[in-house]
């Protein structure tokens, strides 16, 4: 038993006695029992309140007194630091929580690469009605396991039904690029709508969304309640995912701006080429 406890308790039996005594006195001393048995009740009554009161009082004190050494354990361990170099780094990794917390109160989980390309998947397989992306060109689509198992996802939507909108972000030269040609004939012949906007024709991420960084132009909007997107500079997470109503329309109406300044496309020859310069070439 904590000294604590023991005054408490010592309290209440000195307030009990104090009650009992007073009672004794008017009873034999005074021949006033009306009034001692009014002193006593009253006093017992007093006691139990102000146990209660302490009781409550210590309860609150002790869970107060938890949640605040919970709340600066991290700050109470960098105190014990005494190197130097090592609280350099442990302010180092203080800083990045603090980014990642950020984050979090935005409604954004970071993801890694794998996690990224996971989430997309399972959100992919999830969907019901269309499937938004944005992406830019780059290779792996068919060997890189985690972006080779999200387009399988892709392929699985596709047979549900669901629509899959893909606009490919690059410069004008990037168009005729083997890799490119193949990337985008493949998601073209498999069902995928694909389009083309060039980076020179879209205005800038600030323009568009307010953001004060460069857009990645690579996210994916999910049935418009889920939005996975790359980061658009490397660091410890490749990307983020986040549910909320305000940033999903964020991202909705980022599509919608990036998808009015896309083109359509269309094969010939085995080429992939703009749909406008079919028709010019047809005319």
């Amino acid at each position: 038993m904590t000294l604590g406890k023991k005054i408490q308790n010592m309290a209440v039996f000195i307030e009990f006695l104090t009650g009992a005594g007073l009672a004794l006195f008017f009873h034999r001393v005074l021949h006033f029992p009306e009034a001692a048995y009014s002193i006593f009740g009253i006093g017992i009554l007093l006691s139990l309140a102000t146990y209660l009161l302490r009781e409550d009082l210590e309860n609150t004190r002790t869970e107060l007194t938890h949640h605040y050494h919970q709340a600066h354990e991290i700050v109470f361990a960098v105190a014990q630091i005494t190197e130097p170099e090592c609280l350099h780094k442990a302010h180092e990794v203080l800083a990045g929580a603090k980014r990642t917390i950020a984050l979090l109160q935005q409604g954004f989980i970071p993801l890694d690469e794998t996690e990224f390309y996971l989430e997309g998947a399972k959100h992919t397989d999830q969907a019901v009605q269309h499937l938004k992306a944005v992406d830019p060109v780059t290779s792996g689509w068919f060997s890189r396991g985690a972006l080779v198992n999200f387009y399988q996802s892709n392929l699985r939507a596709l047979e549900r039904g669901v629509a899959i909108t893909r606009i490919f972000v690059m410069n004008r030269d990037d168009l005729a690029d083997p890799d490119a040609q193949k990337i985008l004939q493949y998601q073209y012949s498999d069902g995928v709508e694909v389009r083309v906007a060039f980076r020179d024709e879209l205005p800038t991420a600030s323009d568009i969304s307010g953001r004060d960084t460069d857009s990645s132009f690579d996210f994916a909007i999910y049935d418009d309640q889920v939005v996975t997107d790359v980061f658009p500079q490397s660091g410890k997470f490749y990307g983020r995912k986040t549910s909320t109503s305000q940033e999903t329309e964020r991202y909705r109406r980022l599509f919608e701006i990036i998808e009015h300044n896309s083109h359509a496309i269309t094969l010939e020859d085995e080429r992939v080429i703009l749909a406008s310069e079919a028709l010019k070439a047809a005319a």
